[in-house]
């Protein structure tokens, strides 16, 4: 016998030719169950000949043996037989089948029978995905934050646990409930409905606020969203969102009451009350705009210089006022001169208080007090007393509390010399002072004026008779002080005397004239003492003001502006003498941590012994000064080489090496130095300071703790920072305009709502892109002060649409991750609502899914604030982040915008345009709305109308816009109010 491997020849008749015929994998076998003959689509499912195997060994080895039985079975009974099983292909890979087995006719002189495959691997892998997708809704549905009911035939078909919890039903009471049972009467669910259904029956959504009946009968405001499940077919039902809105409903109304009493209050004020920010007028009362003349409204966004008689006069005003009210103090000024709408100028006190103590950035409160007039009657009585030849005072409790020049002339008082100064004063001694207060207080506690001549008292201790009257300032109120007129009576009393008295005239009249030399001449000598002692004194207040002019109030180093003086002298010098000169520029690595963390008094202390250690470090000749905040330049004159200035870099990081013990903590700080020579890098103070900053940055970039000399490839950098050193003064300038993008309904190819974008018209340049300085933005902060005046800006401009009599539309504002995380975003956005009386249904804050997954319940804590005031919320650029539905279940966004990068290649990419039919699929079953981005072809926006995509945004329909064209797009406001989509 043979031992090789015998080969089944292949069976030539009908029944391989009839296999090939059949359109999918199929053999036949012997009554042994040996493949026999198979087609080639069976050859391509094993990926090898079958032929000469036995069937069952074909099968996977776990239904093997089962599926063998079932084959064996099959042959032998002589009736079609099929079962599910799986095939074991080449290279381990399994199929799974429906398996076919006939055998072949009873008559025929074969044993064995035909075996038909049928792919299956497929149709299971739909069920389990389809499976899953059930069960993925079936969660959502259920975790919802908002009630979802499905009505059917206007009865509750199904709901989910937060409805029937707001109803205040058990489940499955509420499923099956006539609709009209939801509402407070069968009136107003009829009247509802008829507004509703020809707009579901469009396609579109709605959105009611009505009041909604519980169980127990009692009724709540509910927000509801519904939309139609089929608008060609009114018996497949509706899907409504609902949500419990009776809280914010009555936060509403207790707001606008509250509202209404500061505005009844404001505008019944005897007194100008005014609201200023940024330099802008935002909001007055009556009566400051008829002090100036102008109408309440014409006031409103004037800039605050307007009402100043001049720009000059403005800014001192500003000077003195702004450092008081950033302190979080109250300004106050007895007058200062203002001017009206036409021209003329008045009086006012002024007193002002920031909103915000501890911001500079909630604007000012002004209340001014028109004292014109009294000004006037007090100048009019201050020229009346002054120019008197008499000697008028006034006094209170025996104290002196005003004179007019009259008395200081008789008395020899200087200006204000006797005021404060006790009535005793003025008489020879304190028996006759106390006779003369017998004698007058009777009558002038009767409100009786009194007359006398007296002896009276002057300064230097000489006396002369007087004419003495006396009246009270208030009959009705003695107590409140009392007029005294004093006219001096001495040459008519000495006239009476001198008949009398000759004799002894002349001998007083010479022993007085030696008192008086005496005490003229020691009157002069203390003059000149306190001439000599006001002479020093005023050259040390002149050093003392000097030096802070010219050095820093915290570490007693030169200022900008000495050092400034210092380098010009030294490039001059620099110049004479052919030698070089080194400008270092040095900032503390992280110092900003230590003072956000430790305080602003140890981060003082700590530069304190910075700028010590710095002195110390560097040489005799050189100059060591401070910019502000931990910015100090170190200017190293009469240098060799580029190594001197490198040793001295080197001094100064390893003076700096070492710890800082400062109230009780140990500090570590380290220094970035930028350094840049001259003449080589510069000959003009400007460029040296400049250049040596951009080193500097350079020295961070490089790992902080090092110096870096200035390069030619480092003007890029200092453009950059140029670039950032013009944002900083861009928002105070007003240099940023809005402009607008249409978003379209892609159904109605008609406006639905606006995208504000932001851009920058810089002066000697013109209008710059965002992307050339919102990064900046981001980077350095200025992006929270920037996107509030945006928010503010697009809100004002909303309302001054309406107030043209047209129709507003939302308005979708970006908001920035940091802006985002800022913790006076919702602060802000309540502010700017309650100042523009917008409707927060106007606006929609977009923000990107990187912003929105970045800080877990933070963010949602603020979603969810926000969504509470009823401003709507989309996810911006959707598809590029995590597209997580989990997120999308969590946060209430209401709206998803597909980002452009999908939209771009629509009409010749298929995975782009599955990409964005799952998108609609996904937002569709969560009932948000869909934007997409970059539409800028009719073949894009055909495809997006096919998938269901129902806005659209992109050049097709136009570019971003400034507000006067954006304007032409709306519609001018007629009897159809604004409906919400």
């Amino acid at each position: 016998m043979n031992d090789a491997l015998t080969i089944v020849a292949p069976i030539a008749d009908p029944i391989a030719d009839a296999l090939q015929l059949i359109g999918m994998p199929a053999c036949a076998c012997d009554g042994d169950g040996v493949v026999v003959a198979s087609n080639t689509e069976f050859d391509v499912l094993l990926a090898h000949d079958p032929r000469g195997l036995p069937m069952a060994d074909l099968f996977a080895r776990h239904v093997r043996a089962e599926s063998g039985a079932a084959l064996a079975a099959a042959l032998a009974g002589g009736d079609t037989a099929a079962w599910d099983s799986c095939l074991a292909a080449a290279g381990g890979r399994y199929a799974a089948v429906q398996v076919t087995v006939k055998p072949f006719p009873a008559a025929s002189a074969r044993r064995g029978g035909t075996i038909l495959f049928h792919d299956i691997g497929a149709v299971q892998r739909d069920q389990r995905a389809l499976r899953k997708a059930l069960l993925e809704q079936r969660a959502i549905l259920e975790n919802a934050a908002v009630g979802i009911i499905f009505s059917k035939l206007d009865h509750v078909h199904e709901c989910n646990m937060r409805a029937a919890e707001m109803f205040g039903y058990a489940r499955h009471d509420m499923e099956g409930l006539a609709s009209r049972q939801l509402y407070p009467d069968m009136e107003h669910f009829d009247r509802l409905r008829r507004q509703w259904m020809p707009v579901l029956h469009q396609g579109s959504s709605v959105t009611l606020e009505t009041p909604m009946k519980r169980g127990d009968g009692t009724l709540f405001w509910c927000r509801a969203h519904g939309r139609a499940v089929d608008p060609s077919d009114e018996q497949a039902g509706m899907v409504w969102i609902v949500e419990d809105i009776s809280e914010q409903r009555a936060a509403s109304e207790a707001t606008r009451k509250i509202l209404l009493e500061q505005k009844a209050i404001l505008d019944n004020a005897s007194v100008g009350i005014l609201f200023t920010k940024n330099q802008r007028m935002l909001s007055c009362n009556p009566r400051i705009a008829a002090m100036f003349g102008y109408a309440p409204d014409e006031m409103i966004g004037m800039h605050s210089g307007d009402v100043f008689p001049s720009e000059q006069v403005y800014r001192e005003f500003g000077g003195e006022a702004g450092p008081v009210l950033a302190s979080g103090l109250p300004f106050e000024k007895k007058e200062f001169q203002f001017q009206r709408k036409d021209g003329s100028l008045f009086w006012c006190r002024v007193r002002a208080k920031a909103v915000d103590e501890e911001h500079n950035d909630g604007g000012t409160i002004w209340i001014l007090e028109d004292v014109t007039q009294s000004r006037q009657n007090q100048m009019e009585t201050e020229a009346l007393m002054n120019n008197a030849s008499i000697s008028i005072l006034f006094t209170r409790q025996r104290t002196i509390t005003r004179h007019n020049r009259g008395f200081a002339e008789m008395f020899r008082y200087g200006a204000d010399e006797a005021i404060g100064m006790a009535c005793e004063a003025l008489y020879p001694s304190l028996a006759a002072y106390e006779a003369l207060s017998a004698q007058a207080g009777p009558l002038l506690a009767a409100a009786r004026p009194f007359q006398t001549e007296i002896e009276l008292r002057r300064k230097d201790g000489t006396t002369f008779w007087a004419q003495l009257i006396a009246y009270v300032v208030n009959a009705e109120s003695p107590a409140q002080g009392t007029i005294w007129i004093a006219e001096d009576r001495t040459e008519h009393k000495a006239a009476e005397e001198s008949l009398r008295q000759a004799a002894d005239s002349v001998r007083r009249a010479r022993d007085d004239l030696e008192i008086r030399v005496l005490e003229r001449t020691a009157e002069l000598a203390g003059a000149n003492a306190m001439l000599q002692g006001e002479i020093v004194e005023r050259r040390q207040a002149e050093a003392r003001v000097h030096h802070m002019a010219y050095h820093d109030s915290l570490t007693g180093l030169p200022n900008r502006a000495l050092l400034t003086d210092r380098i010009e002298r030294a490039v001059l010098n620099a110049q004479r003498t052919e030698r070089l000169l080194a400008v270092m520029f040095l900032d503390l690595d992280r110092f900003k941590t230590i003072n956000d963390s430790l305080g602003h008094v140890t981060g003082d202390a700590l530069l304190k012994e910075v700028a010590g250690r710095l002195c110390r470090a560097v040489r005799a000749s050189d100059t060591v000064a401070r910019l502000g905040g931990d910015e100090f330049v170190v200017l190293a004159p009469h240098i060799r080489d580029s190594e001197e200035a490198a040793h001295v870099a080197e001094k100064i990081i390893d003076a700096l090496a070492e710890p800082f013990p400062i109230d009780g903590h140990t500090l570590h700080v380290t220094p970035s130095i930028g350094i840049c020579v001259c003449p080589d890098d510069g000959q003009d103070v400007e460029t040296l300071m400049r250049h040596a900053d951009a080193a500097m940055y350079h020295a961070k970039a490089a790992g902080r703790n090092t110096y870096q000399f200035f390069t030619q490839k480092m003007n890029a950098s200092a453009a950059h920072f140029e670039l950032e050193s013009s944002l900083r003064v861009a928002l105070a300038q007003s240099q940023f305009e809005l402009h607008f993008q249409p978003i379209i309904d892609t159904g109605t190819r008609r406006l639905h709502s606006l995208e504000v974008l932001l851009r920058w018209q810089r002066p000697g340049t013109g209008l710059v892109g965002p992307d050339k300085f919102i990064p900046i933005l981001e980077e350095n902060g200025l992006i929270v002060p920037v996107g509030e005046w945006v928010i503010r800006r697009a809100c004002e401009q909303s309302m001054e649409w309406k107030r043209q009599g047209l129709q507003p539309v939302p308005l979708a504002v970006n908001l920035s991750p940091r802006q985002f995380m800022h913790r006076g975003l919702v602060p802000a956005i309540r502010r700017i609502l309650d100042d523009t009386g917008i409707d927060p249904a106007l606006l929609e804050f977009e923000i990107t899914e990187t912003a929105l997954m970045q800080h877990g319940e933070q963010t949602l804590d603020i979603l969810g604030q926000i969504n509470a005031m009823g401003i709507r919320l989309s996810i911006d650029d959707f598809g590029t982040g995590y597209s997580s539905l989990a997120y999308l279940k969590r946060f209430p966004v209401k709206k998803i915008k597909i980002d452009r990068a999908f939209i771009k290649d629509l009409e010749k990419s298929a995975e782009d345009r599955a990409i964005v039919a799952a998108i609609v699929a996904l937002s569709d079953s969560l009932q948000l709305s869909v934007v997409a981005e970059g539409v800028e072809t009719e073949g894009h926006y055909s495809l997006l109308q096919e998938q269901g995509c129902q806005f659209a945004q992109g050049y097709l329909f136009s570019p971003p816009v400034p507000r006067a064209n954006a304007a032409n797009m709306l519609e001018r406001l007629g009897p159809d109010a604004w409906v919400r989509t």
